[in-house]
């Protein structure tokens, strides 16, 4: 298979300390959330995770340089004449990521915000999956760059990174993601997502015109529903899907009057999903670190 060349980050021995350190982190998290949960579970979601979607918006690749799983899928996945995934395959990898996420995120309201060791397995399952897919594809492709659930996030809020960015893993391509990878398209990255249908009104359709339509009304369903127990889990299911459902509603309606473009009102759903984030997690994420 042949590569080409990547220009990546200065300092890359730094970032590998890095990625080491991220892995280590990670293994004691999964032992904190059995021994200590109630410390790490705070630690994880009021401090660790508010910051990621900042992150994101600065520049996605500062956390995929860091980021265990991807640690994980580069170490199983490192051999570059595996198997590459085609685009096909890669398409339906990324509604898999999504529906990974639109599962995942409201169970933290009735089983991770408070299980630790429920939040523990599911973690080491996908630390497995990251695994896996190493084994079985190239590089990255078979999990940071299929069905990683945080991915249709790093595309969405990282549209116009605030600043300039290399990856730090990738010394070379041998385009084992073949369309839309963050490493190597950069600003081109949810063009080539979205694919031809950006150029008509279409692209509300696409998979990931879907889920930026979906997601600021995602976010509000899950900030508007409550802790509770497991049988509370479908109330919590419908709230996020009638207020994901009532955002895409009105995307493509506008969409649809409008005539609105890809480019810009993807910028525009992303800054709104930030946004809207932001407005429920920035008092968290205040309180946490100022020891209120």
């Amino acid at each position: 298979m042949s590569s080409v060349a990547l220009p990546i980050a200065r300092g890359k021995p730094y970032w590998r300390l890095a990625q080491i350190i991220g892995v280590v982190l990670s293994l004691a998290l999964l032992v904190g959330l059995v021994v200590a949960p109630k410390l790490w579970l705070h630690v994880l979601w009021d401090m660790v995770i508010p910051i990621l979607p900042a992150v994101f918006l600065i520049n996605p690749l500062i956390w995929r340089n860091v980021c265990p799983l991807a640690t994980v899928n580069e170490f199983t996945g490192s051999p570059a004449t595996r198997s590459a995934m085609s685009p096909q395959l890669m398409k339906n990898g990324w509604i898999l990521g999504m529906a990974l996420l639109f599962v995942l995120v409201p169970a933290r309201r009735f089983l991770f915000n408070e299980n630790g060791v429920a939040l523990a397995l599911t973690i080491a399952i996908v630390i497995a999956l990251a695994a896996i897919g190493g084994l079985i594809f190239a590089r990255r492709a078979g999990f940071c760059g299929s069905i990683c659930p945080v991915l249709p996030v790093e595309k969405l809020y990282g549209q116009l990174p605030l600043a300039d960015m290399r990856g730090a893993r990738c010394d070379t391509c041998s385009v084992c993601t073949p369309v839309g990878c963050i490493d190597l398209a950069g600003l081109k990255t949810v063009a080539q997502t979205v694919g031809p249908e950006r150029r008509d009104t279409a692209w509300i359709r696409t998979s990931f015109g879907a889920f930026a339509a979906l997601f600021p009304g995602f976010v509000i369903g899950y900030f508007t529903a409550e802790n509770g127990p497991l049988t509370s889990a479908p109330a919590v299911y419908l709230r996020v899907f009638v207020c994901a459902l009532g955002s895409y509603a009105v995307v493509a309606a506008a969409v649809a009057v409008f005539r609105l473009k890809a480019t810009p009102t993807l910028r525009v759903l992303g800054a709104t999903a930030f946004v809207i984030y932001y407005w429920f997690a920035l008092p968290v994420l205040v309180r946490s670190y100022s020891g209120g």
